[in-house]
C-alpha cells in the first residue's frame, strides 16, 4: 500500500482546496512523517467508532456486514453494568433514559469475535445559558495597568475590570486564555502556547492579597521598574512574583490559620491525582532541565506511585510550593468570578481555551497516549494568514482519546469552565479534523486528521450541562460543509467576527443574517483594532514586516465605503465605534464582544499571527490605568449604543 493509500484508509486528506481556492496536495516525504507519528487507527470488527446516545432520542447503531448474529452487548461504569442485552439484527437499538456519562460498551458476536468502544450518553444539548441578548468587554488581562498591580494586570485587576464592565452595562468580561505557562520562562509568554491547560498562570495571582505576603526591601526597591513603560516586562515581573510567593508559602507553611490549611486541603482533593501530577511534573522539569522525553526513563511517564514518594521524599516541600501556588491562584479567580455573580452578572467570566499545548509541557507528558508531540496544529493558508499556520502545538489524537473514554478532553473542559459562564474552544474545527504539520515542512504541506467528531461534541454537551457553561466554538476559517450546523444542533455557538461577515468582499451582511446562538464581534486579538482598521495601521505594520497582508489599500477603502453603506441603511449616521457597536447590539446574536483597546482607541492590536519577536505580541500595556478607565469612555454614547441588549 503506497502512502497516498494508506493515508486515505484512515480517512487522512491529503487534498484539499484551501481558503484562498488554491488546490494543495500534500508532499509525499511530509506525509510519510506524519504517518509514522500517528498511532494506527484500525477501525474496530463490529462497530468501529465510539457510540453516542442523545437523552430523549431514539437511537441505534449499525453493525458491521461481517458480524456474526446474534451480538451480545453490554454498557458498563466502572464495575457496573449499566445495561446488556443481544442483538439479532443488523442494528442495535439503545435502551431509552441511559444513566448520562462515558460508559465502556463491550461486544461479543456468534464468531466470538470481541469490540470495547467508549459509549457516552449525553444531554440532547449543551447549556444554552440563562440570558436573553447581553454583551461583554474583552480585555487582555495581561495589559491592564493600575495603580497597584505589579506590572501586568492579576486577578484583583480582573475584579476591578468585572465593576468596571457592570458599570458600562456589560454582563461579564472575556480574557485571554489563562493557562499555565512555564515559570522558567517567562519571555514565553503568549496565552495560546501552554505548559498545561489543566491550570492556572501564576503571574495573575496578586502576591499582596496572600495573607500570609511579606514583601522585602530588595522586592520594594525593584518594583518601580517593573510598573513602568508600555511594553510588559515579564522576566523582571517573574523574578518578583515568584520570591514573593515563596516567601509567601514559608509564612504559610511557619503559621497559617487552620482554616487556611483546611482550604487547601479541600483544594487538593478537588484537583486529586492532576494537581498532585502537574506538582511532581513542575519539580522533575526543574531538575532535568530538559524535554520530559529526555528524563531518566523511569520518569518519562506519569506514575502516581513514584509521584507519591516525591510527595513524602526530599521534594516535599517543593510539591507543595506548587501545590500552593495553583490553589492561590485558583481562589483568587473564584474570587471575581463570585464578584460577578454579587453583581448580577449574567455570564461572569468567558474564558479562553487554547488549541493546544506545548509539546514539552505539562499535559503533553501527562496524556502521551492521547496527545501527539511530534506533529504541530495548524491551518492551511486563508484569508487571515495567506501563508498558512503551523502552531507548534501538540493536539489530541482520536484513538487515544477513544482507548481513554475521552477523559483527557473532559478534563481539559472541566479546568476551563471551573469558574466561567461561558468558555470559546479556539479552533473547534478541531474537533472535528486537525490540520497536522510535520517539522521542517511549511504550513501548506500538512494533512487534515479526522477526529471522533460526534463524540467530542457529546462529551462537550455534557460537560457543560454539568457546569452550566455556554461553549462558542471559533469557527473562522475553511470550514468544511455542514460543520456549523452540525455544531449548532449539539446546541455548541458560533463565532462571528463582523470583519468576515461580507459577501464576497463586498457587502457587509445585514442583521438578519447573524445566528442567536452566536458571539458576534467586530474583530478578534488576531485581527485590527477599529482604530488600526480605519487608519490602515496593521496594512503597515504587516508590509513594514514583510508580511503579506491579503488586502491592498484599494480593498480597505472599499470595505470602510460598504461599512458607512451597512450604517446608513440601519439609520445611524456616524461610523465611529459607538456606531459599530450599535449595529452589532441590533444583531439576534446573543453574545457580543467589546475589545477594551477599541474603547481605548488604540491601533496596534494585541498579536499578529506569523511574528514572535518581529512584533510585541502579548507584550503591550494599556496606555490608561484601570482607574481612570471608565472616565476614557463615552459611557452615555456606550449606553446608546448597547440599548438593544438586556442591561443597556
Amino acid at each position: 500500500m503506497d502512502l497516498f493509500a494508506q493515508a486515505a484508509s484512515q480517512g487522512i486528506q491529503t487534498e484539499f482546496v484551501d481558503g484562498q481556492g488554491h488546490r494543495r496536495v500534500t508532499d509525499a516525504a511530509a506525509l510519510k512523517i506524519i504517518l509514522d507519528a500517528l498511532p494506527p487507527q484500525a477501525p474496530g470488527p463490529l462497530i468501529g467508532a465510539p457510540v453516542v446516545v442523545r437523552s430523549g432520542q431514539v437511537a441505534h447503531t449499525e453493525l458491521a456486514a461481517t458480524t456474526k448474529l446474534p451480538v451480545r452487548w453490554k454498557i458498563v461504569a466502572g464495575a457496573e453494568v449499566v445495561a446488556e442485552g443481544e442483538a439479532n439484527e443488523r442494528a442495535i437499538a439503545w435502551p431509552e433514559r441511559l444513566p448520562l456519562g462515558i460508559h465502556r460498551l463491550q461486544l461479543t458476536d456468534a464468531g466470538v469475535v470481541t469490540e470495547d468502544v467508549p459509549l457516552i450518553s449525553a444531554p440532547p444539548r449543551a447549556f444554552g445559558g440563562d440570558f436573553d441578548r447581553v454583551w461583554l468587554l474583552a480585555v487582555q488581562l495581561y495589559s491592564v495597568r493600575s495603580e497597584r498591580n505589579w506590572g501586568m494586570g492579576d486577578f484583583t485587576d480582573l475584579q476591578g475590570l468585572i465593576e468596571l464592565a457592570h458599570h458600562l452595562g456589560a454582563d461579564g468580561v472575556g480574557l485571554n486564555p489563562l493557562h499555565a505557562l512555564f515559570d522558567d520562562r517567562p519571555g514565553d509568554c503568549s496565552p495560546y502556547s501552554p505548559n498545561s491547560r489543566l491550570f492556572l498562570n501564576a503571574l495573575y495571582i496578586d502576591v499582596e492579597k496572600i495573607p500570609e505576603f511579606r514583601i522585602d526591601d530588595e522586592t520594594r526597591g525593584a518594583l518601580a521598574g517593573v510598573k513602568t513603560g508600555e511594553i510588559i516586562d515579564y522576566v523582571g515581573i517573574a523574578s518578583l512574583k515568584w520570591r514573593a510567593l515563596r516567601v509567601a508559602f514559608d509564612q504559610f507553611t511557619a503559621g497559617a490559620t487552620e482554616s487556611r490549611r483546611q482550604d487547601l486541603e479541600i483544594f487538593r482533593a478537588e484537583r486529586a491525582a492532576l494537581l498532585s501530577r502537574f506538582a511532581c511534573f513542575e519539580v522533575l522539569r526543574h531538575r532535568f532541565n530538559k524535554p520530559w522525553w529526555e528524563w531518566p526513563e523511569p520518569w518519562r511517564q506519569p506514575d502516581d506511585a513514584m509521584c507519591a514518594e516525591l510527595h513524602h521524599g526530599a521534594d516535599a516541600a517543593e510539591i507543595g510550593f506548587v501545590e500552593f501556588v495553583q490553589w492561590t491562584a485558583d481562589r483568587q479567580l473564584a474570587a471575581a468570578k463570585d464578584r460577578a455573580h454579587q453583581l448580577g452578572m449574567k455570564v461572569g467570566l468567558y474564558l479562553d481555551v487554547a488549541v493546544g499545548v506545548q509539546s514539552d509541557g505539562f499535559d503533553a507528558w501527562n496524556e502521551q497516549v492521547a496527545i501527539s508531540r511530534h506533529l504541530g496544529v495548524g491551518a492551511p493558508p486563508d484569508p487571515l494568514n495567506t501563508a498558512g499556520q503551523s502552531w507548534g502545538l501538540a493536539g489530541f489524537n482520536a484513538t487515544g482519546l477513544e482507548q481513554k473514554s475521552f477523559e483527557p478532553y473532559r478534563e481539559m473542559l472541566r479546568a476551563s469552565m471551573r469558574h466561567a459562564g461561558a468558555i470559546r474552544l479556539d479552533h473547534v474545527l478541531g474537533l472535528k479534523r486537525l490540520y497536522l504539520v510535520p517539522q521542517g515542512f511549511s504550513a501548506a504541506d500538512g494533512v487534515y486528521v479526522p477526529m471522533p467528531f460526534e463524540a467530542l461534541l457529546a462529551a462537550t454537551a455534557q460537560e457543560s450541562v454539568a457546569s452550566r457553561c455556554v461553549v462558542i466554538g471559533e469557527d473562522l476559517g475553511t470550514v468544511p460543509e455542514g460543520f456549523r450546523d452540525q455544531i449548532a444542533s449539539w446546541g455548541i455557538w458560533s463565532y462571528l467576527v463582523m470583519m468576515f461577515e461580507r459577501e464576497d468582499h463586498g457587502p457587509f451582511k445585514s442583521l438578519d443574517h447573524y445566528l442567536a446562538n452566536a458571539l458576534v464581534t467586530f474583530n478578534t486579538h488576531d485581527l485590527s483594532t477599529y482604530a488600526g482598521w480605519r487608519s490602515f495601521g496593521d496594512l503597515k505594520t504587516k508590509r513594514a514586516l514583510g508580511i503579506d497582508p491579503g488586502e491592498s489599500d484599494d480593498a480597505r477603502w472599499h470595505a470602510l465605503a460598504m461599512l458607512d453603506d451597512l450604517l446608513r441603511g440601519n439609520g445611524i449616521d456616524k461610523n465611529d465605534l459607538y456606531s459599530v457597536t450599535n449595529f452589532l447590539a441590533r444583531t439576534p446574536s446573543r453574545l457580543l464582544a467589546i475589545a477594551l483597546e477599541d474603547f481605548l482607541g488604540l491601533v496596534d492590536q494585541p498579536n499578529i499571527p506569523g511574528t514572535v519577536n518581529e512584533h510585541p505580541n502579548w507584550r503591550r500595556r494599556l496606555p490608561v490605568p484601570l482607574e481612570q478607565i471608565a472616565s476614557t469612555i463615552d459611557v452615555a454614547a456606550l449606553k446608546a449604543a448597547t440599548r438593544e441588549r438586556s442591561r443597556g
